[in-house]
């Protein structure tokens, strides 16, 4: 398999979060981010087919966890 080199510009913080998500998982940063692509890759396959994703929990907790400025629906909005 051929494989292609790419380079990713993160913030400080990001950075402290890839490395410190990495530890958790004892993965290198590397494989974290390929597991990350590979997730993000079959949520964004199975919401294109028409299924849904919801997060328990308050709607502050879902902001916190899914970055700022976004705004979860109310149950009756979907």
């Amino acid at each position: 398999m051929t494989k292609a080199t790419m380079t990713l510009n993160l913030s400080e913080r990001e950075m402290a979060v890839v490395e410190q998500m990495a530890r958790d998982a004892d993965l290198s940063n590397t494989a974290l981010i390929r597991s990350a692509l590979r997730l993000y890759q079959l949520v964004t396959e199975r919401i294109k087919s028409g299924e849904t994703m919801s997060f328990s929990g308050d709607k502050e907790r879902i902001a916190l966890f899914v970055g700022p400025g976004f705004t979860p629906l109310d149950a009756g909005d979907a």
